[in-house]
């Protein structure tokens, strides 16, 4: 069976970390054991841990200190606590201080599995887009465009009311992080920030997740488990991926919001709760609205405070301040001299489309700090596919023309230097780079890039 990811148990009681250690390993997972908390923390230090579960209730470090001095140390191994002396209230606040998921004994096997999966799968995703810091939503904030200004004008005015907003933009512009930062400017930042992602709960399960279940509900719901709706009581719930919610959840969140009560699956009382929404999507709504995928009634229900978040083409003024903000950070995490990117190199990265917005740039600033020898990064340092796009095509726009002559003419200029400085070397690309101001390896790069024989 294929390995789907190393998980620490935590628990005091060495009966339970043989059970739930079985239980994993019977779902493909790799499972290391700590008996407390300070254990825990030397095995995070020294192993790498896709996920996190420990029991709420230990001697000397209990489940809640241990998360916070696990976020400290290793931000983005998803932390999972597991009790039976399960409460709303310290559900609550364990998802407060940043717990991925609270689970209760006694507890269903499927379920622990289901959601220890779905936290590793969290993990390798953030691990692959190597996503902006959970804890900086400032990070976007880079820039004086006019798109930004207007997002951060509106964020700021919509930020202390109880309007609900609804986030567009592209992947990888930063819908999470304007949702964060509404929620830090509001009067309820000391509450809770709930995240739920609609497009990865099956939708058999979405109802469950979003207003929680009474035991005995269906089969495998050993106890009560509150939703997200009940979960971010008193704060702020982001709704991501609004657009993929199945239609069959709608009618039912739509009620939540309208008069802030509901119940939970399998339950016969009203539950009430103080919730501000911000949901997000990628999807054009109002296009889904009538082609009957979303229900129009939920739309404007969401739609009161539009703010949509301009893609990276559309700021493209704004990009030599977040290269730099990325390789200052990046060459601090990596330990390396700081770094700056040259005009060419600039110039390069401005002319590239960047389908995947900031989220690219930044992968691309972190490949480039990685690889670059020198406290320069120039444009053959540059990843290639950033360099060319293809030939204008029909229809394309006036600036994706101007782009591509810009691709062009830097690939011109950039060949004639290399000829020139292997040619005044005599085919020697050590001394042809130092001449250039690049790596060997970078010219040899953007040698076979360019097409170009030593000879």
């Amino acid at each position: 069976m294929k390995r789907r990811g190393r998980i620490l148990v935590v628990d005091d009681e060495a009966n339970m970390r043989r059970v739930l250690g079985a239980l994993l390993r019977r779902g493909g997972f790799e499972v290391l054991e700590a008996a407390d908390g300070q254990a825990a923390l030397e095995c995070l230090d020294d192993q790498h841990v896709d996920a996190v579960l420990s029991d709420l209730k230990m001697p000397h470090m209990n489940g809640l200190d241990l998360l916070e001095a696990a976020r400290q140390r290793h931000a983005r191994v998803p932390v999972i606590l597991l009790t039976a002396h399960g409460t709303i209230g310290s559900a609550v606040e364990a998802l407060k201080r940043g717990a991925f998921d609270y689970l209760t004994k006694p507890f269903d096997p499927d379920e622990i599995q289901q959601v220890v999966g779905k936290a590793v799968s969290t993990r390798v995703q953030q691990e692959r887009d190597a996503s902006f810091e959970p804890d900086d939503p400032d990070a976007l904030m880079i820039g004086q465009s006019a798109g930004l200004l207007e997002v951060k004008r509106i964020t700021e005015a919509v930020a202390a009311t109880p309007a609900t907003v609804l986030i567009m933009g592209e992947s990888g512009t930063g819908k999470e992080l304007v949702a964060r930062r509404i929620h830090l400017r509001s009067n309820r930042k000391d509450g809770p920030f709930v995240k739920i992602n609609c497009a990865a709960i099956p939708e058999s399960l979405l109802e469950s997740e979003l207003f929680g279940h009474e035991k005995g509900a269906f089969t495998g719901a050993a106890s009560r488990k509150p939703g997200r709706f009940e979960l971010a009581d008193g704060g702020t719930l982001f709704l991501d991926e609004i657009g993929e919610m199945h239609l069959s959840a709608q009618p039912k969140v739509l009620r939540a919001i309208q008069e802030g009560r509901f119940y939970r699956v399998g339950g016969t009382g009203t539950v009430s709760v103080d919730v501000r929404l911000v949901a997000a999507t990628n999807r054009d709504l109002r296009s889904d609205v009538q082609q009957g995928r979303f229900r129009e009634d939920l739309f404007y229900r969401l739609n009161v405070v539009p703010v949509r978040l301009p893609s990276l083409r559309e700021r493209s003024e704004d990009l030599p301040g977040l290269v730099r903000c990325f390789a200052a950070r990046f060459a601090q995490r990596l330990g390396r001299p700081a770094c700056s990117f040259t005009p060419a190199a600039i110039e390069a990265l401005r002319a590239h489309d960047w389908p995947g917005n900031v989220r690219e740039l930044e992968n691309a600033v972190e490949r480039a700090v990685v690889l670059t020898e020198g406290p320069e990064i120039d444009v053959a340092d540059l990843p290639p596919e950033l360099l060319h796009s293809g030939a204008p095509t029909a229809g394309r726009s006036e600036g994706g023309v101007l782009k591509e002559r810009i691709r062009s003419a830097t690939r011109r200029i950039e060949s004639e230097a290399i000829v020139e400085a292997l040619e005044l070397t005599r085919g020697n690309v050590t001394q042809a780079a130092k001449r250039l101001g690049l790596s060997r390896r970078g010219l040899q790069l953007k040698m076979r890039e360019l097409g170009i024989d030593r000879a």
